[in-house]
């Protein structure tokens, strides 16, 4: 029961959102993004000792403006598209399926860089606050993703309760903390980091950088700042999942989330230039450490202030925000855990990718999805070692990406509706919002190139890659749900319906026992034209006496004996059966296996397994039908209390524990042939 009481399709209404929720569910990766986008800013500005600080509050600027432009834009997208599709949907209606399929792609590659980079961030703010779990950041990574996992399987709802406090706790400790310190600041008694005294030695190469390696250098600087916008279309995509009315809340969210978004990251980066935080991704580069540089841990941009404004590093307001910030860029993955499953059930739907991304488990949750991105964030971070630096480079290009077709596909929208539109009030609303929507396009376009060619090179190639596969395998699923489609279209239905000219039945023999005889009179209820049982003598000693015991117990069905030189029985079996339906072309047979069922693991490698192959290869032969007759064995009773429930098992049929304990039966294929 760790996921909860199964719910009934019925209750889905009961786990739609408030705005409350909502906001915790799909605003935490865009309002925990101020954790860690003024510190990237800061890193990159480093690069050159000192000297480009002073670009950091044009550069916030320029980041606070372009977020202002996409939420405007995406509220445009709320109002306009409430189904739920989001950019997808933008884009798929009005620039095509294949620009489409782009926005899709680059936002389910998104999502998972969400998780991977949220939950890296979050280790990062703990082995701050414990340098002493820094040996263990992997472990601690994946050990969340497997947390957030098991949350998300209970429920949206059940997850935005979860996660509300956490979110609404880090607010409040940033905004007291930003506070706090412009107020010593404008009293005079400005916070100092504890880095503020350390200068940053910059490599010959970047020691003067003018012209266009400056811009370059800017332009890397602004890329990376732009993480603050990650996860800003997640409410689009989640508008079904609002309280009605679901496009004014869900737009009221996002103009909520935008400001506060605004107003925490401009405040960050204010107090970390008032606090002089100096930041660089190699420590060495930090000069007045003493001794070995090289194991010193640099304390993030958030822990720095933190100290530096509620009194040092053993104070309640370090622990507070540090640990608000832990929890909230950990539980910021949760944006990707409610969009990405959301957007896959949308794919799903459209048959882009398979049909169990469309299935809800026994908390109305899409499971698969779930599980899916799980295991992929796993992976990668596993892979990165959970370092922020190394996946930060692959991140926001798909957002990007998203963010500009989808502004291009609303432009598209409201110039299709001023055409046919003739209200005056109508019309000028239009107007507006192309408006929004254009610059929107070119804003975010223009960013996307400036992602492009500041981080291609380093890591965002695989972000590409990987999109570019997922675009071409979905295409491929769709070729092939529309070609099977078409192949089993019902054309003439009075031919599919009619009446085999005959019925031949074959029994698999190869002991007499109570499975035998259960199968044999199992074939016999369906009251084929013929029936007989098939024998393969791979043994001629044991055939003789197996001819023998057949003809003494006269059960009345012939048994066919066919011989096999080489110890053969799949092959004898399928050319067999084969010949009876190259025989009679119209004529169906009809094949029946008896089969054990067991308990225990270990059994299922002491009885053969050879059914499993003849009926892999029979399945391929037109005109076959394979039916299995099992026989449960007593040991099978233990297989059928399981010990605890997978998430689905209800909607695939498992007992419920009140019953006993629900799991899947363990089936042991044991033909007596095979």
């Amino acid at each position: 029961m760790a996921i909860g009481r199964a719910m009934r399709s019925e209750e889905l209404h009961e786990t739609l959102l408030p705005k409350r929720l909502a906001l915790p569910i799909f605003a935490s990766d865009p309002l925990s993004s101020v954790a860690y986008a003024t510190q990237e800013i800061l890193l990159v500005l480093t690069l050159g000792g000192l000297a480009y600080l002073h670009f950091t509050p044009w550069i916030a600027v320029a980041v606070i403006a372009l977020m202002a432009v996409v939420v405007l834009s995406y509220r445009q997208v709320v109002h306009a598209y409430p189904s739920g599709g989001g950019s997808y949907e933008v884009a798929s209606t009005n620039l095509g399926a294949s620009a489409g399929l782009v926005v899709a792609a680059s936002l389910l590659v998104d999502y998972v860089m969400t998780v991977a980079v949220s939950v890296a961030s979050g280790v990062d703010n703990i082995v701050s606050a414990v340098p002493g779990l820094a040996g263990h950041r992997v472990g601690l990574a994946i050990g969340f993703v497997a947390l957030l996992t098991g949350v998300n399987l209970r429920g949206m709802r059940e997850s935005g309760r979860a996660f509300a406090a956490p979110t609404y706790l880090f607010i409040t400790g940033v905004l007291i903390m930003v506070v706090t310190g412009l107020l010593r600041y404008l009293l005079g008694h400005a916070p100092v980091s504890e880095s503020a005294g350390y200068g940053v030695r910059a490599e010959p190469a970047d020691a003067g950088l003018a012209g266009f390696a400056l811009i370059m250098l800017c332009l890397r600087a602004f890329s990376s700042g732009c993480t603050a916008l990650t996860g800003v279309e997640a409410i689009s995509n989640g508008v079904p999942a609002f309280r009605k009315p679901k496009s004014k809340n869900a737009a009221t969210t996002m103009a909520v989330m935008g400001t506060i978004a605004v107003v925490m990251f401009a405040g960050v980066t204010t107090l970390a230039l008032v606090a002089k935080v100096h930041i660089t991704d190699d420590a060495c580069r930090l000069t007045g450490l003493a001794g070995d540089c090289s194991s010193y841990t640099q304390r993030t941009v958030i822990a720095q202030l933190a100290s530096a404004v509620f009194g040092g590093e053993h104070s309640f307001g370090f622990y507070f925000v540090q640990a608000a910030t832990a929890l909230v860029l950990i539980l910021a993955a949760n944006t990707a855990f409610n969009g990405f499953p959301l957007l896959a059930d949308i794919l799903a739907q459209h048959r882009y990718l398979p049909r169990q991304l469309h299935n809800r488990g026994d908390r109305l949750a899409f499971s698969n999805g779930i599980l899916a991105l799980a295991v992929a964030a796993g992976l990668l971070l596993w892979f990165y070692k959970a370092d922020v630096t190394s996946l930060i480079h692959l991140y926001i290009l798909g957002v990007f990406t998203s963010f500009t077709l989808s502004q291009s596909g609303m432009v598209r929208h409201w110039n299709r509706a001023l055409r046919t539109e003739t209200d005056p009030a109508v019309r000028r609303h239009a107007r507006v919002a192309r408006a929004i929507n254009a610059i929107g396009a070119v804003v975010t376009g223009l960013v996307l190139v400036i992602v492009l060619a500041t981080k291609f090179t380093e890591g965002a190639w695989l972000a590409v890659l990987a999109a570019a596969v997922l675009w071409t395998m979905m295409r491929g699923i769709r070729r092939h749900y529309d070609a099977t489609a078409a192949e089993l279209a019902v054309t003439d239905p009075h031919a599919e319906l009619a009446r085999p000219s005959k019925v031949t039945a074959v029994v698999l023999v190869s002991t007499i026992h109570k499975p035998t005889l259960r199968a044999l009179a199992y074939a016999r209820a369906f009251k084929p034209d013929q029936l007989e049982a098939l024998t393969v003598a791979v043994d001629h000693e044991e055939s003789r006496a197996l001819q023998q015991q057949w003809e003494e117990l006269d059960v009345g069905i012939p048994l066919k004996v066919i011989d096999s030189p080489y110890r053969e029985i799949t092959r004898p079996v399928v050319e067999y059966i084969r010949s009876i339906h190259r025989a009679g072309p119209r004529d169906v047979v009809g094949v029946f296996i008896p089969e054990y069922v067991v308990g225990r693991w270990w059994e299922h490698l002491l009885h053969n397994q050879s059914a499993l192959w003849l009926k892999s290869r029979l399945l391929f032969t037109p005109g076959v039908m394979v039916t299995s007759v099992p026989w449960q064995l007593t040991s099978s009773s233990r297989a059928d209390h399981p010990a605890r429930r997978a998430p689905g098992s209800v909607r695939r049929g498992e007992p419920t524990p009140h019953r006993e304990r629900p799991d899947g039966r363990g089936a042991g294929e044991g033909s007596p042939h095979v």
